[in-house]
């Protein structure tokens, strides 16, 4: 992966699903803008037609061939979205926040891939970020809060399985720089506070 060395700060947010990383990134964007920062406030799976895609397998309304498929969508939508987005808004000044990056492909891909060096390989040539923000909360908190906020669970909402994604998420913790782990069983105001305290040492 490579550095960045545009004008703009890149952070990612990270954790499993309903730890909160949608709701953290709208307040670090209204943060930003309090203290008259540039912001610009985007997430992945993308928009776009493969993040569609994407979007459409995880809800269960398409099939993929394999495994790889899925994983292969998650890379090409990755480098559309830094192509098209993220790199020229890093490069007129903008901080870029957003809400998942190339940890979540990592950590929930591995549930179903077993060769670690090919995901790694197929997300090497990507932009490293100044700053992942990394929310844990247990596998059960998880559940509870999807649960509590809409109707059904997706592909990968289930305890067992976001347990061994939390796993991969520390085990990657090790593995990249600029990591920091943030409790997410706080209430919403206390996890921001402690966010906040990350982002203004990288965000001056």
């Amino acid at each position: 992966m490579f550095k960045n060395k545009f004008k703009g700060k890149f952070v990612a947010i990270e954790g499993l699903d309903g730890c909160g990383s949608t709701t953290q990134a709208l307040k670090i964007e209204a943060y930003l803008k309090k203290i008259k920062k540039t912001c610009w406030l985007t997430h992945e799976p993308t928009i776009s037609v493969i993040g569609g895609l994407i979007k459409a397998y995880v809800q269960g309304d398409i099939k993929l061939s394999s495994p790889i498929s899925l994983q292969l969508l998650f890379a090409a939508d990755r480098a559309n979205h830094l192509a098209k987005e993220i790199i020229p808004n890093l490069d007129n000044g903008f901080n870029v926040i957003t809400d998942r990056y190339f940890l979540s492909s990592l950590a929930y891909g591995a549930l179903d891939i077993n060769d670690d060096k090919w995901l790694y390989n197929i997300n090497d040539l990507f932009l490293l970020p100044d700053l992942t923000l990394l929310i844990k909360t247990s596998a059960k908190t998880s559940v509870k809060r999807i649960k509590a906020n809409r109707l059904g669970l997706e592909l990968f909402e289930k305890e067992d399985k976001l347990q061994k994604v939390w796993n991969n998420y520390e085990k990657l913790s090790k593995k990249y720089p600029n990591i920091v782990v943030i409790d997410g069983e706080k209430s919403e105001e206390d996890v921001f506070e402690e966010i906040k305290r990350e982002i203004d040492k990288v965000i001056k």
